[in-house]
């Protein structure tokens, strides 16, 4: 008997669909993150001149775009081999890491990190980007694990 395949294994097995849904994920890898940097570069008081709250405005709804993009994307990747990717131990690593970038933008926010921008945002930020930067790392480690 042969063993189940996974609901959208036709993805992996079609020649464009995968690589058409990598470049899908990291535009909204590239969005996220180069949002965040601005945004995070603006909290530790880079372009002081530039109003936060602008800025904010601007750089969220790209950010929010960007991980649309990458959840969406991720989502059709990981049913296409749903069962090899959680028994890998660095894709769970990079679950485990946007999970705590995502903690710790509510955290951000909820604590008006924005409004604020004094130490414990601008550790956030850095948190941020050390952890988004990892979830990335971990992502491209993925194929060679």
């Amino acid at each position: 008997m042969d063993a189940p395949r996974a609901p959208l294994a036709w993805i992996a097995e079609h020649p464009y669909a995968f690589p058409a849904l990598e470049v899908v994920h990291i535009v909204g890898i590239a969005l996220l993150l180069g949002s965040l940097v601005l945004l995070e570069l603006r909290v530790w008081g880079v372009g002081a001149a530039l109003p936060l709250p602008a800025l904010a405005r601007l750089a969220l709804p790209v950010t929010l775009g960007g991980f649309a993009l990458i959840a969406a994307s991720g989502l059709l990747m990981f049913a296409a081999s749903a069962a090899e990717l959680l028994a890998s131990t660095t894709f769970l690593l990079k679950m485990a890491l946007v999970a705590l970038a995502g903690l710790n933008a509510a955290a951000f926010h909820l604590r008006g990190g924005l409004a604020r921008a004094d130490a414990v945002a601008r550790w956030q930020a850095a948190a941020s980007l050390l952890l988004w930067l990892a979830a990335i790392a971990a992502g491209r480690w993925i194929a060679y694990a």
